[in-house]
């Protein structure tokens, strides 16, 4: 063994650590580890990197992780691109937040607020000035928020650029089934493979998603599946153009989220609710986001419907993720991101880079660091 690393998982959090631990020469070897590389939530993300239009009263620590690693992702977005050759799918277009009637414009009105009194004042939109904006938007609409400086992302673009890139810097790929992290009492020792078989290893980055908290008993309990539904669809030639911007919006209280894909896609989502490892989509889920985002945009009832998935996030308790060494020397998570995946990938790499070099675990993840703690070292 030469100072290897393991990293199980290769959604975008997985993929994204390993290559920057590769990229950096943070180990001798960085083997990433996955029987279904690519697939899972980051599969089925809507992309979006909106920590301020995801902003609720009472997620302050949410909303600061997430802006912070906002900031960080255009330079994360360029430095994958220029090893992976390819663009990751980054969009700037922006966020539309929006309401359709007096309930959901109060909250929006709450969420302003909140909002102003935090330092990030967002402008206040009619209906008719939302529309001048987004023509395809719907008459039901009354009122929105602009927030320009959100982004948003391709997930499945991401997925393949990061895979570029990791074998660009040489991340090592194996598609066993990891069923265990290995250790010795003190220290991590390896992993154990479905096979029977194990491989040995100095450090593992538990990155599995809403599969993570079975693999060491350090995780048992800290993060749960979280299931959602999307749907993907796509204008037809007939059809009126999709939005430019992403648009999310509270239908009778219903969040419901449109995320723009190139050649006229639109990314429509996410039911959420607690349901285990189910991994049917519903026909009720399907019936609620179809009833939700037509009301938004109307025009999408001539769309074409290309796919219907459904997926687990990885859900915790006080809605932060699980960042950097937990439990025995060696072991280091960095799952439990819930609806936030795709967002706080930025800052992840940023964090769990920090930790394999030895450096203080960063300032601004601190709300975020696996062991809650106040000082990390890896």
């Amino acid at each position: 063994m030469r100072d290897r690393l393991v990293v199980v998982g290769a959604g975008a959090v997985g993929s994204a650590v390993a290559w920057a631990a590769a990229r950096e020469g943070l180990a001798g070897e960085v083997v990433l580890v996955d029987p279904d590389p690519g697939s899972g939530a980051s599969r089925v993300a809507g992309g979006m990197l909106a920590p301020i239009s995801e902003a609720w009263p009472g997620e302050r620590d949410v909303l600061e992780l997430g802006a912070a690693s906002l900031a960080a992702w255009p330079s994360f977005a360029s430095a994958v691109a220029s090893d992976a050759g390819r663009p990751v799918g980054l969009r700037r277009e922006g966020t539309l937040q929006v309401a359709v009637d007096a309930a959901d414009v109060a909250d929006l009105d709450r969420v302003a607020a909140h909002l102003g009194d935090w330092g990030r004042p967002v402008e206040r939109l009619t209906g008719r000035e939302v529309r001048r904006l987004e023509p395809s938007l719907g008459p039901s609409v009354r009122a929105g928020l602009a927030v320009p400086d959100d982004l948003a992302v391709d997930n499945r673009v991401l997925l393949g650029a990061l895979a570029a890139a990791g074998s660009a810097v040489g991340v090592v790929t194996s598609s066993a089934r990891v069923v265990g992290v290995l250790d010795d009492g003190a220290r991590v020792t390896g992993v154990s493979f479905a096979s029977g078989e194990t491989l040995e290893a100095d450090r593992v980055v538990v990155a599995a998603g809403a599969w993570s908290a079975g693999l060491h008993p350090a995780l048992e309990g800290r993060v749960r599946p979280v299931k959602g539904e999307i749907l993907r669809v796509r204008a037809r030639r007939s059809s009126l153009p999709p939005p430019s911007r992403t648009v999310r919006a509270s239908v009778s209280g219903r969040p419901v989220y449109a995320v723009p894909r190139d050649e006229g896609g639109l990314v429509v989502g996410a039911t959420q609710y607690e349901a285990g490892f189910d991994p049917d989509v519903r026909v009720g889920g399907v019936r609620d986001l179809v009833a939700d985002v037509e009301r938004v945009l109307p025009g999408i009832a001539d769309y074409a419907l290309e796919e219907s998935a459904a997926s687990f996030r990885p859900g915790t308790d006080d809605n932060l993720p699980l960042l950097g060494p937990v439990g025995p020397s060696g072991l280091l998570a960095a799952t439990g991101h819930g609806r936030n995946g795709m967002l706080l990938v930025a800052l992840t790499v940023d964090a769990l880079a920090a930790v394999l070099r030895g450096d203080p675990f960063p300032d601004v993840a601190r709300g975020a660091a696996a062991d809650r703690s106040a000082a990390v070292r890896g």
